[in-house]
């Protein structure tokens, strides 16, 4: 709510300072009333409050007292007492044109704009100073005013340009209109009561008109149009003004040409534009002339504005900008100045802006001109905490409707609070308060929470002067990598920051001073890294194995300078460097994985979130709100966002997995919701595209109907729930379709045409290289026939190749089978499949054999023997061995015990096998332990990019009594 209190309803409520202007106001306006036979509302409300308006508002007043008969026609109409509905604004100026008294000159033009404004202006002045209207109704009133009055006058001044001049041709002898961007405030539809218009002016290709005796050239053309359009617009006659224009924000500024065609304005921004015109391009809007070749150009500019990754890199500009506004505010002392003083509009603007230049590329709902909207979003996304927001809006439209307020008396353009008494009282009076003082103190509140934030942005740059043993080292440390020639202290700063071998910790920092890439870079790029580099040694020299930590942090910076953005990140976020630190120290593989891609840099800026992996339905929300941003048929940002979301839920799983966050069961669990996540939302994708392309297949498994007639099963790994970080995904894809084609579309397929489309899209989608990455490796040989099967298998050929040609080898593969998205009825009828092969009565020698036979295969095939070595995965007594007995258990008692068929993962068949009395208790513990202490160790030595082994001695006991178990139930052939 933007004040305390209502409005006053009459005179007599007024304070007294007030009640003498209204009067003499009101007898005014009576008079020329009664002199142009002007009958005067007999409602004594009414009247009451037109008095009280007229106190507020000179414009009014005076308004009305030049055009009495303005008033009834505003009264009837009931135009003051009600919301336009949308677009009337537009068709009240457009019935205004093609009507009887439509102009017929460029003067009759002019003249009924100005009469239309002030109709216009005199009902949202009305209803804002009434309470009426909320703020977002009065400046979408003067923005479609504005637009609608734009676009009509182009339209008429374009055709009676095109009689003198001739129709202007693109080369290809197309018509070309003028492109009308609205920037600024106009651009957002916030436009104030006596603001400017900021418009830049556009045209699609060069060419001439096709006037047979005169051409002239596109450019010629626009100009005089873009000047007509100007004048129509912004001159003073004496019916006054429509909108003041200011073309200030074109390329090249008041020295640029008036008008440029779309390629040369592309040029200018690709190789001129700066970070203000970014800033500034934010807000663009097309609002009148040719709107679809607008919006073509706009999609052009869009990389300008928005970079397609988080460009912390206009940071220094940004703070550049923030300091520009800052030192204004102090030299021309415009504290009283509610649009550019501390804790005015400006800076909520600003601190929006900020964001949406840093983020927008990549945060596409942020590409949005109005302020109070980005500010919301950026809470909804947790940029900014949700009081932050409030304050900020309550604050917007606090000095919004202040601003509209000052502007409304007398319709000149000012910011500034008034000085004399009466002003402040008309003020304060108008705005809902009692007086000024207590009007001041809400705006100096929320000035104050404003200017509070501002403040905050950016953070200030560390003072190199600061005389304090932190600052001190940091001092010493930039010597060591800014000049190290002339610096012979080197060893002993780095040994007192905490490094253990400091010329080691030498070495690493002239490998990368020296590498070319290092060489290379920019004279902007090289000043970052100069900052940074001694940031890192601080950090690195606080770890327990500072070398090593600086070691692995460099080679990431090695990988990264070029785009010098993410060192501005770090640069930045001196808490994302923390971070960086202690998953570097912790695990080299998260710094490879960092060095891949990034983009997930920016997921250490927030410890609330990279410390906690997010579970299912979170996973789920936040895939849906990503790909919800993206048209349905763009598949290469479909990818990319796809490839984002699982970059940087895995991070978040890597940092709490080595920081002892997340147990070795739950990290698997973790990464496995993650894939099936992508999956489902792969499968959706691939599904829809599909069915928009050849319609609906038709499916009836078991001859029941069913949804789609698609299933994704997950093996190995994913199926059986143990997904490490580099793990591939074993899939294999089924179907339940049907003789026929698909229906409801004018370009029908075969059903089975349809599903192998389906499965090519989804292999696509998940090994396909983006910017952002790949999804995941896949392997599709286990289904049936292996590589030289087809891709999706119909679920009735699926159960045939098991029951008849599948090896005892894919049968143990179709233990750790699981069904993981797609089609409910198909993942009934593969569960029925899996359940009737794995339960079938086997011959118990004959199993053993062949599971020790593929056993020995596999052995000879992946173990390569080294002296005191274990693989952990392929030795004798390792874990593959515990998987093998497991399956082979499984496969020989699995039509005695149906909870057999129940699990796809070691542990909980394990568990089974001891339930059921088929493995006694000691064993199946031990089995257990071991089972889990291999993957641990597996994973450890993944974590620091090792192969799965240790030292021959590590795990002796265990091997010793897994290789006994082993002979135990298999024998022995080794």
């Amino acid at each position: 709510m933007t004040s305390p209190r209502q409005p006053f309803s009459s005179p007599q409520d007024l304070p007294v300072e007030l009640v003498k202007d209204s009067d003499n106001k009101w007898e005014n306006f009576r008079n020329a009333a009664e002199q142009a036979g002007v009958h005067l509302p007999a409602d004594p409300v009414f009247v009451s409050t037109l008095r009280t308006v007229f106190s507020f508002s000179d414009f009014i007043a005076r308004s009305l007292t030049r055009r009495p008969e303005l008033l009834p026609d505003l009264v009837e109409s009931g135009d003051l007492e009600r919301t336009y509905e949308k677009n009337e604004m537009a068709a009240r100026v457009r019935n205004v044109f093609s009507g009887p008294s439509a102009p017929d000159s460029e003067a009759a033009l002019c003249r009924t704009l100005r009469r239309l404004r002030i109709r216009e202006m005199l009902r949202i002045a009305w209803r804002d100073l009434t309470f009426r209207a909320a703020l977002q109704e009065t400046m979408a009133d003067l923005s479609n005013l504005a637009e609608a009055c734009i676009d009509q006058a182009l339209s008429f001044l374009y055709e009676r340009q095109c009689l003198a001049s001739g129709i202007p041709l693109g080369s290809d002898g197309s018509r070309q209109h003028l492109v009308v961007i609205g920037m600024g405030k106009l651009g957002g539809k916030e436009l104030n009561f006596s603001s400017d218009v900021d418009l830049v002016f556009a045209y699609p290709y060069p060419g001439e008109t096709d006037c047979a005796d005169r051409p002239v050239s596109n450019d010629v053309f626009f100009s005089i149009l873009c000047r007509q359009l100007i004048r129509a617009i912004g001159a003073t006659t004496p019916d006054g003004f429509v909108f003041r224009v200011d073309m200030r924000l074109r390329p090249y500024g008041e020295n640029g040409p008036i008008v440029t065609h779309f390629d040369a304005m592309e040029e200018y921004y690709q190789n001129q534009g700066r970070e203000w015109e970014r800033y500034a391009w934010i807000k663009a809007r097309i609002v009148a002339g040719d709107k679809k070749s607008g919006e073509s150009l706009l999609s052009r500019l869009r990389p300008f504005v928005y970079r397609k990754y988080l460009d912390y890199g206009a940071f220094e500009s940004l703070r550049d900008m923030k300091q520009k506004i800052s030192s204004e505010v102090a030299r021309k002392g415009i504290r009283k100045n509610i649009k550019l003083g501390p804790g005015g509009i400006r800076e909520i603007e600003f601190f929006g802006q900020m964001f949406q230049l840093i983020r927008g590329g990549v945060v596409s709902v942020l590409q949005e001109p109005s302020i109070q909207k980005v500010l919301s979003i950026l809470s909804r996304e947790n940029y900014i905490p949700a009081e932050t927001c409030h304050e900020l809006l309550e604050a917007y439209v606090f000095l919004r409707n202040t601003e509209h307020r000052l502007q409304e008396f007398s319709d000149q353009q000012t910011h500034t609070l008034p000085e004399d008494r009466v002003g402040k009282i008309r003020l304060a009076v108008s705005m809902g308060f009692a007086d000024w003082a207590s009007f001041e103190t809400s705006l100096l509140r929320h000035m104050k929470n404003v200017h509070t934030h501002f403040e905050k942005l950016l953070g200030p740059e560390a003072s190199e002067e600061a005389e304090n043993p932190e600052q001190s080292l940091l001092n010493d440390l930039k010597k060591i990598w800014n000049v190290p020639d002339k610096y012979d202290k080197g060893p002993d700063v780095l040994s007192s920051a905490g490094f253990d071998d400091p010329e080691k910790a030498i070495i690493i920092l002239n490998d990368l001073r020296h590498d070319p890439a290092t060489r290379s870079l920019s004279a902007g790029g090289r000043t970052r890294l100069d900052k940074l580099v001694p940031l890192i040694l601080n950090e690195a020299g606080r770890t327990e194995h500072p070398e090593r930590v600086l070691n692995r942090i460099m080679d990431l910076v090695r990988t990264i300078e070029k785009r010098t953005n993410y060192l501005a990140l770090l640069l930045e976020n001196p808490d994302a460097l923390v971070h960086l630190v202690r998953l570097a120290e912790a695990s080299p593989w998260i710094v490879s994985f960092l060095a891949r891609h990034p983009v997930m840099l920016d997921e250490l800026l927030d410890p609330r979130t990279l410390y906690a992996p997010p579970r299912r339905p979170e996973l789920e929300a936040e895939i849906r709100k990503r790909l919800g941003r993206i048209p349905p048929d763009d598949l290469e940002s479909q990818m990319i966002e796809l490839a984002i979301f699982r970059q940087a839920a895995t991070l978040r799983v890597a940092a709490a997995d080595v920081t002892g966050a997340l147990p070795l069961m739950k990290v698997s669990d973790a990464l496995s919701e993650i894939a099936e996540t992508v999956l489902d939302n792969v499968l959706e994708l691939s599904w829809n595209h599909l069915v928009r392309k050849h319609g609906t297949p038709t499916c009836i498994p078991k001859g029941e109907p069913c949804d789609r007639g698609f299933l994704i099963v997950a093996y190995g790994k994913l199926g059986g729930l143990e997904l490490g970080y580099g793990s591939d995904l074993d899939l294999v894809f089924l179907h339940a379709g049907t003789e026929g084609q698909t229906e409801g579309s004018e370009n029908p397929v075969d059903n089975p045409y349809f599903f192998s489309r389906v499965g090519q899209r989804i292999i696509h989608m998940l090994t396909t290289p983006s910017p952002a990455g790949i999804l995941y490796e896949t392997d599709m040989r286990l289904r049936p026939d292996g590589s030289s099967g087809i891709l999706v298998v119909h679920i009735d050929a699926f159960s045939g190749y098991q029951e008849e040609k599948a090896w005892t080898w894919e049968h143990q593969a179709l233990i750790k089978a699981r069904p993981v998205c797609g089609d409910a009825s198909l993942r009934n009828c593969f569960e029925d499949v899996r359940r009737r092969i794995l339960a079938r009565p086997r011959d118990k020698e004959s199993l053993k054999e062949e599971v020790r036979r593929m056993r020995e295969r596999m052995r000879k095939e992946l173990l390569k023997p080294e002296p005191d070595v274990f693989d952990i995965k392929q030795d004798i007594g390792g874990l593959v061995d515990i998987e093998f007995l497991v399956q082979y258990l499984v496969l020989l008692n699995a039509h005695r015990h149906s909870g057999l068929t129940r699990w796809t993962d070691t542990v909980r068949l394990l568990q089974t096998l001891t339930q059921t009395g088929i493995m006694d208790s000691r064993t199946g513990t031990f089995l257990k332990e071991a089972y889990l202490a291999y993957r641990a160790a597996v994973h450890r030595v993944s974590l620091q990019e090792k192969p799965a082994k240790e030292s021959e001695r590590r795990f002796r006991s265990f091997r010793k009594e897994v290789l006994k178990i082993w002979e135990n139930y298999m024998g022995s052939n080794r």
